[in-house]
């Protein structure tokens, strides 16, 4: 995981991928069992750097993006919940907030009627059902509509009584967590059973309430926050309401949920519980501020992924001092190879810290970080904790010089240091498994069935070395894999086959050339119109490509030549070379930073525009990734463009749209919703929801 810059920008495509495989890797491993190293403001800055990336890159979005998802889209359920169970959107900062309530306040058309500010607890969401006053069912919040049964669990829960004070039926929501003391005591008796002990509370929690027939009971603690079945209730009644019913709620502790008229008595709440942290008897990763009046609330409504009437308000990480033990060396997908430093475990914000990001050999040079150094760890503005700086001051001379490879630490091939990043000279095939993961991609060759797991099997059984082996597999030898049945391996070979004929464009985009990604292959393949074409194009000639400068254009020459082979073994299996592409006229380049790829097809109903998309989608829209949002302008006779000028004829905004909107307003540009640009393009609208 070292795809952040000093900036916390992400660099390239690349980067934008391994962070959102990154993302939903996290995401999974804490909605699974709790082992996940990433702690709530990682991860969140994780998905800040990632929308970031997307808000300026919108034909770029990978469906598998968390952005917008309950539980970063990495978890399902297997029972549906009553109610969609949401998460919430985040603001960190003053302004953010303040920004947060003016727009909720536009939404409603007047003033909101009162706030409750509350703690926003660090564990795990559940929904607690109730039948008659008697719980009967526990469940997760998985991926929002459905959630995993852990009813099983509910014994160990104290705060979530087994029977109500009064006998109804209703749905308490609210979060399970291991306060400090119940976190100690739970590594205490784990290390007495022999088993590793929680890294942090947060994920101590969620492997509790999965772990079934343990020879030993770790006890957690309920906090309520929310009901369903007592919807006419404003928050700080209900919230009273729970607290008669039996149920625990913060209501309790320093931090309790506090009802305010003003903003500014919100942001003193705030300020109150921030400096209580350090003090409660749990973990807190931020402070909750809502709507209180259910009328307000009912009235915001909800998006896909949160409610409008409520954010989460994040608290700001710290420094710590660590010592820096070591540094590993990782290859990634392309056969880049990044340097990771392994420090000496350190809390930081509730969350055990082992690992830094170094990004690169010149990063550790420029800072000059030795073994054994004493070092400021920082976590806010980063992915995963950065190493900041040496103490220099503090060395004792028995530090060391950190090693840096002489050869591929995966396979022992040659290194490439010409570049600041440096690479094992085989590239992909030093990680095959993660190439033909990438190339089986939705917005690659879109081969439905070959996800991790399979592309891990085909490679171990020498079946698959790269993408072209993809297509020379046969029935007996997929039916020769574990858990390949009959009707699995006709799928996967169908799949196969419709990808032997995609567009030009995903075949390009499935080669993972480094410097391009969906839009850069796009505007590759119509410049070219043939695989042979591109083929035969020097760096020159790629430079007259939109969006290639004479820097990528090496880059994408030198890719060229070196995938040869794959290319030659494409086209003797058909693939790529059989689809061609029409050609595009060359677009105007005087202003290339507004266009994200060629001139629209002329006619249709976007004849002429520049098109801008900001902010979620909606509506019928809300299926839609952003490449194929472009592709649908494109369809439409327009030219999808990622930042607003004043060549920008349309906007299509979004919730959360933020500053493209008010550009474009300044601008006078049209602005449009995604149910009324859905109006327009309509007819270009497939019935299924896929492009």
């Amino acid at each position: 995981m070292t795809f952040m810059t000093e900036n916390s920008a992400l660099p390239s495509p690349q980067a934008y991928a391994e962070a959102v495989t990154t993302a939903v890797a996290a995401s999974a491993a804490y909605y699974g069992d709790g082992t996940t190293p990433l702690g709530d403001d990682e991860y969140d800055e994780l998905l800040r750097a990632i929308a970031a990336y997307e808000e300026t890159h919108p034909d770029e979005v990978l469906a598998q993006s968390p952005t917008g998802k309950v539980a970063g889209g990495a978890v399902q359920g297997d029972v549906p919940h009553s109610v969609p169970m949401l998460s919430l959107d985040n603001v960190f900062d003053a302004d953010g907030l303040a920004e947060w309530a003016a727009g909720l306040e536009r939404r409603l058309g007047r003033p909101v009627a009162g706030w409750c500010v509350e703690p926003k607890l660090d564990g795990l969401a559940v929904a607690a059902r109730y039948r008659g006053g008697r719980l009967v069912q526990v469940l997760t919040r998985g991926d929002g509509l459905a959630g995993e049964d852990i009813t099983h669990a509910a014994a160990a829960v104290l705060g979530l009584p087994p029977v109500l004070t009064e006998p109804i039926d209703v749905e308490l929501r609210g979060e399970v967590l291991l306060t400090t003391s119940q976190f100690e005591e739970a590594n205490r008796i784990r290390l007495a059973h022999a088993a590793t002990p929680f890294a942090h509370p947060r994920s101590g929690a969620a492997g509790t309430l999965r772990a079934k027939d343990r020879p030993y009971r770790i006890e957690l603690t309920f906090f309520a926050y929310g009901a369903i079945g007592l919807d006419e209730l404003g928050h700080t009644a209900l919230l009273e309401k729970l607290a008669a019913l039996g149920a625990s709620t913060a209501a309790g502790t320093a931090a309790a949920p506090m009802w305010c008229a003003t903003m500014e008595q919100v942001q003193e709440r705030i300020d109150v519980i921030a400096g209580l942290r350090a003090e409660l008897p749990f973990g807190i990763d931020g402070v909750v501020v809502k709507a209180d009046a259910a009328e307000d609330q009912l009235r915001a409504g909800n998006g896909s992924r949160a409610p409008r009437w409520a954010v989460a308000r994040k608290l700001s990480a710290e420094h710590k001092v660590t010592r820096l033990l070591a540094v590993e060396w990782n290859v990634g997908r392309t056969g880049i190879i990044a340097p990771r430093a392994v420090l000496e475990p350190v809390v930081i914000d509730g969350v055990t810290v082992t690992y830094a990001t170094l990004h690169n050999p010149s990063d550790i040079t420029r800072r000059g970080l030795m073994i054994g150094d004493q070092v400021y760890v920082y976590r806010a503005g980063d992915v995963i904790p950065r190493v900041e700086a040496p103490l220099v001051d503090q060395r004792t001379g028995a530090e060391s010089p950190i090693p840096l490879p002489e050869a591929c630490p995966r396979c022992g091939d040659a290194i490439d240091a010409s570049e600041q990043r440096w690479r094992c000279v085989r590239g992909r095939s030093c990680q095959a498994v993660a190439s033909v993961i990438y190339a089986a991609g939705r917005d690659q060759l879109d081969i439905e069935g070959l996800g991790g797991t399979r592309a891990v099997q085909l490679v171990e059984a020498g079946l698959v070395k790269d993408v072209a082996d993809l297509f020379t597999l046969t029935r007996e030898q997929l039916l020769g894999l574990e858990r390949m049945g009959e009707t699995s391996a006709t799928n996967l070979l169908t799949a196969i086959e419709t990808a032997r004929g995609a567009a030009l464009s995903r075949v390009f985009c499935a080669l993972g050339v480094r410097g391009t990604g969906r839009t850069m292959s796009r505007r590759i393949a119509a410049h070219f119109g043939s695989m042979a074409a591109i083929r035969a194009a020097d760096a020159d000639t790629l430079a007259e490509v939109d969006g290639i400068g004479t820097e990528k254009a090496r880059v994408i020459a030198a890719e060229l030549l070196e995938l040869a082979p794959l290319l030659d073994r494409l086209q003797a299996q058909r693939v790529g070379t059989q689809v061609t592409e029409p050609q595009k006229p060359a677009s105007d380049t005087s202003d290339t930073s507004d266009a994200t790829d060629g001139e629209g097809t002329e006619g249709g109903p976007l004849a002429g525009q520049a098109v801008v998309v900001t902010g979620s989608m909606t509506g019928p829209l809300a299926v839609l990734s952003r490449n194929e949002m472009n592709e649908l302008i494109e369809r439409a006779g327009g030219k999808a463009s990622s930042s607003v000028s004043k060549r920008t004829t349309l906007l299509v905004a979004g919730e959360k749209a933020g500053s493209k909107r008010a550009k474009a307003e300044e601008l006078g540009i049209r602005i449009l919703d995604p149910e009324e640009f859905a109006v327009l393009v309509a007819d270009l609208l497939p019935t299924d929801g896929a492009l």
